[in-house]
């Protein structure tokens, strides 16, 4: 039996990218080459930290970005298989932090601040279009980060009932969207706000940079392909780092977001 071509290669300790993003990197090498072709079962998380020495932490990290690129999927009790081409052409057109910031040729990064299930204040019911008053709401806090600066502090809400089991540790480890996928919500079109703010102490603290600082405050409100809200975020980014561009042309409109050095 022929070994997985994962496991004939080797990551270094002595190279500034981390070890997950070597790990990413190299699966990823491998799928884009032909490798590893649709279908293939990667090695499990035990293999890949006995081969590299690395923690299964690091492992974890490295499959969650790729899930989240749409370049593999995760089965519970089953182990990782490359995605189909399809799924990796659906990932682009639908947002995705680090898919964002991957296409730009940065490193993105997250750190959860908070993780609660909620009773929603009547604002946020009105915005996830929720009647019943006893609906319980995830509410989760990330910072943002490109190249290992905070940009971004990102509230997101979701109906509780979309994933039932959802926790910070599977959070941390697996892309939402793609939990969401293998339930069958497949987001279709999503509304963005965007208003000029300053930044408040607390803001830019966590974002490392001075109170009163332009910034963005952004707001997404995303539905499934059957028409319901299932998403609500709200976000403040850096003014300083973060560029919007809005092309217009005879064909409509196209908006850009970019992250700056």
């Amino acid at each position: 039996m022929e070994q997985n071509p994962i496991l004939e290669a080797s990551l270094s300790e002595d190279d500034r990218l981390p070890l997950y993003l070597q790990l990413s990197s190299l699966i990823r090498r491998c799928i884009s080459s032909g490798l590893l072709k649709p279908g293939d079962l990667l090695p499990s998380e035990a293999e890949l930290c006995a081969r590299f020495g690395i923690s299964r932490s690091t492992v974890r990290q490295a499959l969650g970005e790729l899930e989240e690129q749409g370049l593999i999927l995760r089965r519970q009790g089953r182990g990782s298989f490359v995605a189909e081409p399809k799924l990796h052409r659906r990932s682009e057109n639908i947002y995705s932090f680090t898919s964002e910031a991957t296409a730009m040729g940065r490193t993105p990064g997250s750190r959860l601040l908070s993780f609660e299930v909620i009773r929603p204040s009547a604002e946020i019911r009105r915005l996830l279009e929720l009647r019943d008053e006893t609906v319980e709401v995830y509410r989760f806090t990330r910072v943002r980060l490109v190249d290992g600066v905070p940009l971004m502090l990102e509230t997101s809400y979701y109906p509780r009932y979309i994933y039932p089991r959802l926790t910070p540790e599977l959070l941390e480890t697996h892309s939402f969207y793609s939990l969401l996928f293998e339930r069958g919500i497949v987001p279709d079109t999503a509304t963005d706000t965007y208003e000029a703010i300053r930044l408040d102490k607390s803001e830019a603290e966590l974002l490392e940079t001075k109170t009163g600082s332009a910034g963005f405050s952004h707001q997404r409100i995303t539905r499934s392909d059957s028409g319901e809200v299932f998403e609500l975020t709200q976000s403040v980014m850096r003014g300083d780092r973060t560029r919007l561009e809005v092309t217009l042309h005879r064909g409509g409109i196209r908006f850009a977001r970019s992250f700056e050095n």
